[in-house]
């Protein structure tokens, strides 16, 4: 069974193609993916306008070059995968319509996935795929969650960010710092030059006893530290921007510091979460997945305490049509998808906020 997946969540296009066939884990045939990062730079985040107008511009090509990839035509597909949800509602529509449009057309089936379900198991396309059950830490845009996962469809939510997610914390303390957009992956760089111990930032919710948690006061304790730098500057503080007046290295220590916060955090409750299951293997996926200091300290550890731990592959971190197409491939292969009459697929809708709980089967 191959499955062409279609990803436009947000500010990537991405389309790809597996090979569902028989009961082994699908396989990749083709990817292309195409970020928005460059365009939306000038706005210092996500225009939902602007990112609409090109995924339309952009998934059309993108799914030419995929089946080019696999040397095969449009009509060697047997079904068409997208995102439902969740994120932004206009992007979300245009992969929902070129997906339903394409199966109008091809006489095949239209399949809805759910974004996070992507990220999830998006490791299995990884040369080291894990096996069930396990435990999974999704780091992804405004999603933080830990969930016990035996099987496709099968999750158990044990613990989520009351407020802001890692890569949300990860985005405004950048922000604060003056780094521009993506955030993250340029607080990310900046760290490497910083000290990850100059201050002491609050590791929320770290000695909750739950498995909750929470990045809004580390935010507000970067913002009042920034404040405190750039009012103790010779310049004193900047009109363009608060962060001006500080070194570079103060700018790195900050950015340092902020990083070990939120790695520390991760790190902990999701050693936590491996106790409190029993299990002995962790999946981390999602954008924040891919951050050295994060895999690092995950893989010394769980090597220290005889534990898996698992990613997706760097290029699979970020949105991208493999996961979405996977995902369907999975579901296929458990009986999962939905039956329905072929033209009920058709009438597509999106849902911007889907609770990956409602998918446990």
């Amino acid at each position: 069974m191959r499955i062409l997946g279609i990803e436009s969540s947000c500010d990537e296009t991405g389309v790809a193609l597996v090979d569902a066939s028989g009961s082994g884990t699908p396989r990749l045939l083709g990817h292309a993916l195409h970020s928005q990062i460059e365009m939306h730079q000038a706005y210092g985040g996500v225009v939902p306008e602007l990112a609409s107008r090109d995924h339309i511009r952009r998934v059309l090509p993108l799914t030419d070059a995929v089946m080019a990839q696999a040397g095969l035509p449009l009509s060697a597909i047997d079904a068409v995968a997208c995102t439902r949800g969740p994120g932004l509602a206009g992007a979300l529509l245009v992969g929902s319509g070129v997906a339903s449009a394409l199966g109008f057309a091809l006489g095949k089936p239209v399949v809805g996935v759910h974004h996070l379900e992507g990220h999830l198991l998006s490791p299995f396309l990884s040369a080291d795929p894990p096996e069930f059950p396990f435990v999974a830490l999704l780091v992804s845009g405004g999603h933080t969650q830990l969930m016990r996962v035996d099987g496709v469809g099968r999750y158990e939510l044990l613990g989520e960010t009351i407020d802001d997610a890692a890569g949300e914390a990860f985005d405004k303390s950048a922000k604060l710092l003056g780094l521009g957009y993506p955030g993250g992956p340029a607080l990310s760089r900046l760290a490497e030059q910083g000290s990850a111990t100059a201050y002491p930032f609050p590791r929320p919710l770290l000695h909750s006893g739950d498995l909750d948690f929470s990045f809004a006061g580390l935010k507000t304790a970067v913002l009042t530290q920034v404040k405190r730098l750039a009012h103790a500057a010779p310049e004193g503080p900047a009109t363009s921007h608060l962060a001006d007046p500080l070194t570079l290295q103060q700018k790195a220590d900050v950015a340092a510091s902020a990083q070990a916060a939120i790695v520390e955090v991760l790190v902990k409750k999701s050693l936590a979460a491996l106790r409190a299951t029993g299990l002995k293997r962790l999946v981390v996926a999602g954008g924040v997945g891919a951050n050295r200091r994060l895999r690092e300290q995950l893989n010394a550890i769980c090597a220290q305490r005889g534990l898996r731990v698992h990613y997706p592959e760097l290029h699979l971190c970020t949105d991208n049509g493999a996961m979405i197409a996977l995902a369907a491939g999975l579901r296929a292969q458990a009986g999962l998808l939905v039956t329905e009459p072929i033209e009920a697929g058709w009438r597509f809708d999106v849902r911007p906020r889907w609770p990956l709980a409602e998918l446990a089967a």
